[in-house]
């Protein structure tokens, strides 16, 4: 069976990239770059970074999680036909599995370059999620909970993701003061993270755990709870972009390439979908038996790893995505944190380079395609953003989770040439 590499990556600027008309009911909102001009940018970008011609790609995959309630289009995938004519006639699917949607994508990439009827493949993640206004989007987001109990009842995803901090508050013995430190640590890291990579959402957050403890409980510029313990620094961000790669077999990437990224291992792991059945909330034991897979393939230990993406839509998930993959252990996490652990400099291992989706933002559809795009950028020694200091990267590591860690997707990318 064929090993699959990434031979081109692309990642547009992430933001809320509409303008507000309506500034008392902040409904009319003007698109400054659409949902199709995203495909097409990251598709177009992808193609040319891998030095293929749009004729060459034998099939597209697009990934993106509800494009029928965000912006009224389903039957996404023949969109991709607009970033070249070459690339008419082609195959085309769609994946959704909520925000792991791209991983997912990438995953049914990988599986038809290995059975051998494809070549090379273009996946691209995309979500156009600030179009709607505030109740609408949650809602929206909200139908990718188990909607009979969670969803229909007003459950949220800052809600959901506040069980988990509730559940690992009260199994580690944690007062709510010395979480909200540790998860302060998390968000600091992100923010200095993100303010050295131009496509971020946000460049100017608060660098440092300190500064975030100071805000205001409400207030313009304070730090609100959203959902007890959650505070509005613990949440990533409502989120427009897209991130697309082109893949092949590894034996042609060596062929006909200098440096070559290896997709050496995954890991695809399903959950209950309803929270209420799972008795160890404090812990991801999908993402723990993703990791396991990941790694058994690409035939790593942690010890290996030099740097990761992993899933921080809420703060908490930092520290529970941290602990899955065996970087601290468990419950120990977040004073690694705070003892300034996982930046730039890290000696051992560098977390969420990018700024995570908590500073890099969040379009739920592209963030499995946008961690795949940066670690292969960090593994290429292209870094888009901040970059290890005390070593050059050779293996590094995407932790991808859909709904409230349901679908759990972790990769291995490893430098190979």
């Amino acid at each position: 069976m064929s090993k699959v590499s990434i031979i081109g990556a692309y990642n547009t600027k992430f933001g809320a990239l509409v303008e507000v008309k309506d500034m008392i009911s902040f409904k009319r909102r003007i698109d400054q770059k659409s949902f199709y001009d995203l495909i097409i940018e990251a598709g177009r970008g992808a193609i040319a970074d891998s030095g293929l011609a749009a004729k060459d790609i034998d099939a597209v995959w697009i990934a993106s999680c509800s494009p029928s309630r965000f912006v009224n289009q389903e039957h996404v995938a023949p969109i991709a036909v607009e970033i070249d004519e070459a690339l008419r006639f082609k195959p085309m699917s769609r994946a959704e599995a909520a925000c792991a949607s791209s991983s997912v994508a990438i995953y049914d990439g990988i599986y038809a370059i290995e059975s051998g009827r494809y070549k090379n493949v273009l996946v691209i993640g995309v979500e156009k999620m600030n179009l709607l206004d505030t109740a609408a989007m949650t809602q929206t987001l909200a139908m990718s909970s188990y909607w009979p109990e969670e969803g229909s009842r007003g459950m949220t995803f800052p809600g959901l993701f506040a069980e988990l901090a509730k559940a690992y508050m009260a199994h580690y013995k944690f007062s709510e003061s010395e979480l909200r430190t540790q998860l302060a640590h998390v968000a600091a890291l992100c923010y200095r993270n993100a303010a050295k990579n131009p496509l971020a959402h946000v460049q100017n957050g608060p660098a440092s755990a300190e500064a975030i403890l100071a805000l205001p409980d409400s207030g313009k510029g304070g730090n609100p709870m959203i959902a007890p313990p959650l505070r509005l620094h613990d949440c990533s961000l409502v989120t427009d972009g897209a991130a697309a790669v082109v893949m092949t077999t590894t034996e042609i990437a060596k062929a006909t390439r200098k440096k070559v990224v290896e997709i050496a291992g995954i890991g695809h792991s399903s959950e209950h979908l309803p929270l209420s059945k799972r008795e160890n909330k404090h812990v991801l034991e999908g993402g723990k038996d993703a990791v396991r897979k990941a790694f058994a393939e690409a035939r790593i230990t942690v010890s290996d790893v030099d740097l990761a993406e992993v899933h921080d839509c809420f703060t908490i998930n930092q520290l529970m995505t941290t602990e899955a993959l065996g970087v601290s252990p468990d419950g120990r996490s977040g004073f690694d944190y705070a003892a300034g652990r996982f930046g730039p400099d890290d000696e051992k291992i560098c977390i969420n380079l990018s700024g995570g989706l908590k500073a890099k933002g969040h379009p739920v559809g592209a963030t499995g395609a946008s961690m795949h795009a940066l670690v292969y950028k960090q593994l290429m020694g292209e870094p888009i953003g901040a970059a290890p200091t005390k070593k050059a990267p050779h293996v590094g590591v995407t932790f991808n989770v859909g709904g409230s860690a349901v679908t759990n997707a972790v990769s291995v990318l490893r430098r190979v040439q």
